[in-house]
């Protein structure tokens, strides 16, 4: 598969002066905007060979990818690290401050490209690939660096299996526009998608099936795969954060062993797992040192949400009880307490911060050893409760972030909860949510994070149609300041990222033209006396 910057550098063109004169100076077309943008309004040609040059061997790597880019459009290439040349020089400028900062210097001759680190070098990479894509490569300086170190997607494989390809074809996309963290939802109730050796049926039973099909063929992620992943995505400077829920959510997991099974109701059968049993914590936590090998980021998401569905059947499970009865516990919201320490416990051994959802903050989880996601719009009291106590916090709202919402209103497949999620709403995220914050609460956001929950998104067409161009707004509201954001600009500077996703094949939504790409069906649900799930029903 090609990468995105070759793809993107399919779009190259040799610029001339008639064909930039109708365009204002500091007009550049990226996504995300830059802070800084100076340019002359001088428009600067691509020559038909390209010079990489490096002064520091360590962005060996990012020239290479971006001469591999060039290439596979037709460029011919070269990289040389014996200093700096005409063509494209990338340097590391130490008094960059931003880890993730940059500065883009582009004269007529030659393009340098600063950053503080690889990472601002590879982002400043990224900006010029679209200034010249989107034909606005001026003469002239732009400096920027991210208002958030966490901009993350969240994509849910356990309710329905995208595959690798697909998975790096949207790493691809995040890293064009400089999102840096990829969370990977990978068990749940309807599937299990990660190879653990030491527990085979985990992937080989639990694999088994997704949300609209119980039959559906075995679909999990080898651990040579997961690693391939991995690397894949740390070349673009973006960390995976995967998801391995727990004490909820486990209905796959109890398939394969049901031993350590919790129970669970009548709606959610087999939903959690024994936490009365000490052989739970055991299984879990060798799940978890597998897991830990594989990710080389220091956080493992263990979920801790919606207990509450499963947890009546503890009320009467003799282990659950046994524990309760030891440790003087009077209500079966104690022994989910208990657990979650515990496993925080088990993660930290492994050298690792445990991330969960924000029912979190009920649970008083260690907040040196933890980090919360704040997902329920509705309950804005738990975004102040876990800013207020000092939880590093990721925004991610369900209004307007969870991208499984729909996004026009004349859409059928999809959520709804006091309105949906329009692109609009994500670009203007999070200013509205946190203008009443104090700048102590304000300094514990981490960032923010989209999430797409796959119930209803099941084929490549799906999944595509829920994420973009949404993706292009959240990249925006994660990196840009306030104070150069303007949704009319962005609109004018979705041209370019249109023309993209078409390159690329991707069935996005049209902000332009809602009938363009009609809205793609959800899922037949295989469930008895069920044979569809629309939420607007």
């Amino acid at each position: 598969m090609k990468n995105l910057i070759g793809t993107a550098a399919i779009c190259f063109m040799l610029l001339s002066s008639a064909g930039c004169a109708d365009r204002e100076y500091k007009d550049v077309s990226v996504i995300p905007y830059p802070h800084t943008v100076q340019v002359s309004g001088e428009p600067v040609a691509l020559p038909e060979k390209i010079e990489i040059s490096v002064k520091d061997s360590i962005l060996l790597q990012e020239a290479e990818f971006l001469a591999a880019g060039l290439a596979s459009s037709g460029f011919e290439t070269s990289v040389s690290a014996s200093g700096m040349h005409a063509g494209i020089h990338l340097a590391i400028d130490w008094r960059i401050s931003d880890e993730e900062g940059y500065r883009l210097e582009t004269g007529k001759k030659r393009t340098v490209i600063y950053g503080g680190t690889p990472a601002g070098v590879f982002y400043g990479i990224q900006t010029f690939l679209q200034e010249v894509a989107g034909g606005t490569l001026y003469k002239g300086t732009i400096e920027d660096a991210p208002r958030y170190r966490w901009r993350g997607f969240m994509l849910d494989e356990a309710r329905h299996f995208s595959g690798a390809e697909r998975v790096k074809q949207l790493l691809d996309i995040m890293a064009y526009y400089k999102m840096n963290r990829f969370h990977w939802h990978l068990t749940d109730a309807q599937g299990w998608r990660i190879e653990i050796k030491s527990y085979p049926d985990l992937a080989l039973v639990g694999g088994r099936g997704s949300h609209s099909d119980p039959d559906a063929a075995v679909s999990y992620y080898t651990q040579d795969q997961i690693r391939d992943i991995v690397e894949y995505a740390a070349a673009r400077h973006i960390e995976i954060i995967p998801e391995i829920d727990m004490p909820g959510h486990a209905t796959a997991s109890n398939r394969a062993y049901p031993e350590f099974n919790g129970g669970g109701t009548e709606q959610f059968p087999d939903f959690t797992f024994n936490v009365g049993k000490e052989g739970t914590y055991a299984y879990l936590t060798s799940v978890l040192r597998e897991v830990a090998s594989l990710f080389p980021s220091p956080y493992i998401h263990i979920g801790g949400d919606e207990v509450y569905y499963g947890i009546e059947a503890w009320k009467t499970d003799p282990y659950v009880q046994s524990l309760m009865k030891r440790e003087k516990m009077t209500d079966v919201r104690e022994a989910e307490r208990y657990f979650m320490h515990r496993m925080i416990d088990s993660v930290s051994v492994l050298g690792k911060t445990v991330v969960g959802w924000d029912e979190l903050v009920d649970l008083n989880a260690d907040r040196d050893r933890s980090m919360v996601m704040w997902w329920r719009h509705d309950k804005p009291e738990y975004l102040d409760r876990s800013l207020s106590l000092g939880y590093t916090t990721v925004m991610c709202p369900r209004r307007p972030l969870y991208f499984d919402f729909i996004q026009y209103g004349e859409h059928r497949w999809g959520r709804i909860w006091d309105g949906f999620c329009p692109i609009e709403d994500v670009y203007s995220f999070p200013d509205p949510w946190i203008e009443d914050l104090t700048d102590e609460q304000k300094s514990h956001i981490a960032g923010i994070q989209a999430n797409l929950w796959c119930e209803l998104n099941h084929t490549p067409e799906r999944v595509d149609f829920m994420i973009f161009p949404r993706l292009c707004a959240l990249a925006e509201s994660a990196w840009s300041m306030p104070e150069v954001k303007d949704f009319s600009s962005f609109e004018d500077r979705l041209e370019d990222a249109y023309e993209l996703f078409d390159s690329l094949g991707i069935y996005y939504f049209d902000t332009r033209n809602p009938e363009h790409h009609p809205e793609p069906a959800g899922p037949e649900i295989r469930k008895a006396g069920k044979q569809k799930m629309d939420y607007r029903d």
